[in-house]
């Protein structure tokens, strides 16, 4: 199923595109500000992102440039009143993939979005992220914002495997073993603590990766 994040200050709009794109089979979550938006982002990436241009608190626009900055393949498609042409261009420029204007059909929103789909893939499912940390999986690369980090194999696969166990514990054990000893290099305790060490540096020490001490480590969501 296809996540898709509305960004819409219209509690009336927003609640019937969510319904008939449900019906249709895709997991839709409205946002009425910029605000929770870019934090459900830095939660999670869904498959596609709808926006409204004029938001309560800031412009569409602006927010569809920041997510440029960090998923540059995730499909965007603006819907607005804003029809003049000029609008349309610049909603292109700013990295827009699709523009529809209202009052819209849902019928031809829902084809511009398979469309979109068809030639997009499901993107989403390429990108982690926690916090300021994204991984693009495609491309084996780890971001801190919009900065691309260098890290080793074994800090990426660290970073990876917490990432895809977010707001769990991962054990010790459970890390040696599928980033180490799958490859065939048998490593004592202290080789997860120096790569750890040295994976939170390259990160600018971020408070979500934590330590449970003498057991793992957990990456979580701060609220």
């Amino acid at each position: 199923m296809t996540e898709i994040y509305y960004i819409e200050d219209d509690e009336n709009i927003a609640m019937a595109v969510k319904e008939y794109l449900g019906r249709k089979g895709y997991a839709v979550s409205a946002f009425g500000t910029l605000e929770s938006g870019k934090i459900a982002l830095e939660h999670h990436v869904p498959g596609m992102i709808l926006i409204d241009w004029n938001m309560p608190d800031g412009q569409g626009s602006s927010f569809c440039r920041w997510i440029r900055s960090r998923w540059k393949e995730l499909p965007v498609i603006f819907l607005t009143v804003r029809d003049d042409s000029r609008d349309i261009i610049s909603g292109f420029e700013y990295g827009a993939d699709d523009y529809v204007t209202k009052p819209f059909e849902l019928e031809v929103l829902h084809s511009r979005i398979r469309a979109l789909l068809r030639r997009a893939g499901n993107v989403g499912s390429r990108y982690l992220s926690c916090g300021f940390i994204s991984i693009d999986k495609s491309k084996t690369a780890v971001f801190c914002g919009e900065e691309e980090i260098t890290v080793s194999q074994a800090e990426y696969r660290l970073l990876q495997l917490l990432m895809e166990n977010k707001g769990k514990t991962v054990t010790r054990e459970r890390l040696l073993s599928q980033i180490w000893d799958n490859n065939g290099n048998y490593v004592n305790d202290n080789t997860l603590t120096v790569t750890m060490k040295r994976l939170r540096e390259k990160l600018h020490h971020p408070s979500f990766i934590k330590t449970i001490r003498s057991f793992g480590y957990r990456m979580e969501d701060e609220i």
